[in-house]
């Protein structure tokens, strides 16, 4: 099988994991001139204080054709919000913080819930709508990619290759997903 597969609508991107990553990368800074990516990360508060988030925010310092990153920012008070905000400031790439539960954000949900366009669920799918809407009100990207806070054997090639599909102008792709392979736990 090519490393490219379709069948009907959905494709299968099987063997972009044996090209190294500096040769992805290479290619990504190219694509961003025609294609500026973001990248989107809900989190919960509490990720900040878990394992995985801190090794994640250390590898994306690496990662050199993000044009912006948007981190959706649940479950956190004042404090915690302001704490975010230092949390991430070591990315050198743009980066917003939405804070989900704050002032600014409530109201502009209560004026669009008038308007009967707000998302009805707290939760995950709420957070990632508004990451959404900002990286669209922005202008800054023509592509996206979406990831978990939570990924334990994060490495800076995962993003490569998830946005390299829908970032790649020679590409008519306009979604990819990304699945983490699940290795067996050594002994």
């Amino acid at each position: 099988m090519g490393d490219f597969y379709q069948n009907g609508i959905v494709t299968t991107l099987h063997n972009l994991v044996r090209r190294p990553v500096e040769d992805l990368e290479a290619e990504l800074m190219e694509f961003r001139k025609a294609r500026p990516m973001s990248l989107v990360l809900p989190s919960l508060y509490s990720e900040l204080e878990g394992p995985a988030l801190k090794d994640i925010v250390h590898e994306l310092t690496k990662v050199p054709y993000l044009d912006q990153i948007v981190i959706g920012l649940d479950r956190a008070n004042e404090e915690q919000y302001r704490h975010a905000l230092e949390y991430f400031s070591e990315l050198p790439q743009n980066f917003k913080v939405l804070w989900n539960d704050g002032p600014r954000l409530r109201d502009l949900d209560l004026k669009l819930r008038e308007q009967n366009l707000a998302p009805t669920e707290m939760g995950k799918g709420r957070n990632v709508w508004y990451c959404f809407g900002y990286v669209l009100a922005s202008g800054v990207s023509k592509s996206v990619a979406l990831h978990d806070c939570d990924i334990l054997t994060y490495s800076r090639d995962l993003v490569a290759r998830l946005i390299y599909p829908v970032a790649n102008p020679g590409f008519n792709y306009m979604f990819c997903k990304a699945i983490t392979r699940v290795l067996p736990m050594e002994k």
